[in-house]
């Protein structure tokens, strides 16, 4: 089975990174949002980024153009009749996404495959929303996406393997490195990052140091490219407390267990660079 034609399904920052690298691999690309202005906001910044991309030379502005004529926005989720694969990137709420998923095992061809950009949740959950498990699996972008190549690629307790290889080739089509990973809470990546995350905010929450010797600490004597309380507000701090309190439910382990301070912000509405404020300002 070739694909050529998907559909994203959520047009914020992991969606829209994740239809233009798809687009840019050459396949068709429908992104979808829930409101036809969200999908189109969604377009605006693909546009943006590979303006930028163009400025520095690193693609031609005929093939940037190119690309964005690969993508088509939508917000009519039956648009998704013709896709061989869809991938969703909306909230990490494990209900929301179960929902999709039955909505979209309605919607889809047999053979097409639903893909989950989840950064924690259960593969084989959300497989059981559908009536075709076997070709539900997890596929999860780093951010930002055009320039972090993993893909973590999650199979689901009844995963086939034909769906694992074809995820895996296709995300080598998208110039990523696709490494397999067993259907965990947080799989690997986040299992081992939101508790080095966690920690660093609990070393700000008990005074141990300022936000910028923590993250100086982890940048100059660790060799880490951003600090963790940077990188906490690059990601997102809601969807890094979404991840630890599913790490926390799942294992029932107190060492994943959300900082206090990391809950006041999300409560405040500072979830980091996309409301402007988290651990650091940036208005």
């Amino acid at each position: 089975m070739n694909i050529n034609r998907i559909m994203v399904v959520g047009a914020g920052q992991m969606g829209g990174g994740i239809a233009q690298a798809a687009a840019a691999a050459g396949l068709q690309v429908m992104l979808h949002d829930i409101e036809y202005a969200r999908a189109v906001r969604g377009m605006e910044q693909i546009r943006a980024t590979l303006g930028r991309e163009a400025e520095k030379g690193y693609r031609s502005r005929e093939e940037a153009q190119a690309i964005l004529d690969r993508i088509t926005p939508t917000a009519v989720l039956g648009d998704a009749a013709g896709s061989e694969l869809v991938i969703e990137a909306v909230s990490e709420d494990a209900g929301v996404k179960a929902e999709l998923f039955r909505r979209l095992d309605a919607i889809c061809a047999e053979t097409a495959v639903l893909a989950s950009n989840t950064s924690s949740l259960s593969i084989t959950r959300l497989a059981g929303a559908t009536k075709r498990p076997e070709r539900v699996i997890g596929m999860h972008f780093m951010n930002p996406v055009a320039v972090m190549p993993l893909v973590e690629v999650i199979p689901g307790l009844a995963t086939s393997e034909e769906t694992t290889a074809l995820i895996v080739s296709l995300a080598e089509r998208l110039q990523k490195s696709p490494i397999v990973a067993r259907d965990f809470p947080g799989f690997v990546s986040n299992r081992v990052l939101m508790p080095m995350i966690n920690e660093a905010v609990f070393c700000l929450y008990e005074g141990v140091a300022s936000r910028e010797a923590i993250d100086s600490i982890m940048t100059l004597g660790m060799r880490h490219p951003m600090g963790p309380l940077k990188l906490a507000d690059l990601i997102g701090l809601d969807t890094c407390l979404s991840i630890l309190n599913v790490l926390h439910q799942e294992f029932g382990d107190s060492k994943y267990r959300p900082c206090p301070l990391l809950r006041q912000y999300v409560r405040a509405g500072w979830l980091g660079r996309k409301t402007g404020r988290g651990f650091y300002s940036y208005e």
